[in-house]
């Protein structure tokens, strides 16, 4: 894939610093769901997974010392150059997620799947608000890895699944470039 080249506003959404792909530009990722970019913000090198914003664009979280060093404030425009990349970056597994593998002595299968497929079903399980359904989406991947599935079924991709910044699906705070 080609370098894009755009400039967006940083928003914050919870306190999480947020920055929405346009869509002209999300649009020529290769999936409308998570994918895995590498660039420059301002000059600065980052890599971060792009989450879809449920709308058909993409988005991704600005980490707090990466937001201090480009030294924009919220609102600001920051200039972005991006490219997928090959790989996938581990991700953080959740504190409950990861002691129902160790109780279950699921490591093995767990580290036996990509990264892609972790960074799926740890986005499944956390697409809830609902601690009862995220306890049961635990116990299901749970019961499937030690069965041998690798990822989770009937699950729409292009969601976004991080409920700290979205509702239903969507990202908070869409305006009318993402729709």
């Amino acid at each position: 894939m080609a370098k894009l080249q755009f400039s967006a506003s940083i928003k914050e959404i919870n306190t999480q610093y947020i920055l929405n792909m346009p869509k002209d530009v999300s649009s020529q990722l290769s999936s409308r769901g998570m994918t895995m970019l590498k660039g420059n913000i301002n000059g600065f090198y980052f890599e971060a997974p792009v989450e879809p914003d449920g709308m058909g664009g993409h988005w991704f979280a600005i980490s707090e010392p990466l937001f201090n060093s480009i030294g924009l404030s919220i609102g600001d425009n920051a200039s972005l150059e991006v490219e997928e990349m090959d790989t996938w970056n581990e991700p953080e597994v959740p504190e409950d997620i990861f002691r129902a593998l160790i109780g279950l002595g699921l490591e093995e299968q767990w580290n036996g799947i990509t990264s892609k497929s972790r960074w799926e079903w740890i986005r499944w399980i956390r697409f809830t608000n609902n601690p009862e359904t995220r306890k049961k989406r635990i116990d299901i991947a749970c019961s499937m890895l030690g069965d041998g599935k690798k990822r989770p079924c009937c699950f729409d991709h292009s969601r976004c699944t991080d409920m700290s910044v979205s509702r239903s699906g969507v990202l908070l705070g869409l305006d009318q470039n993402h729709l």
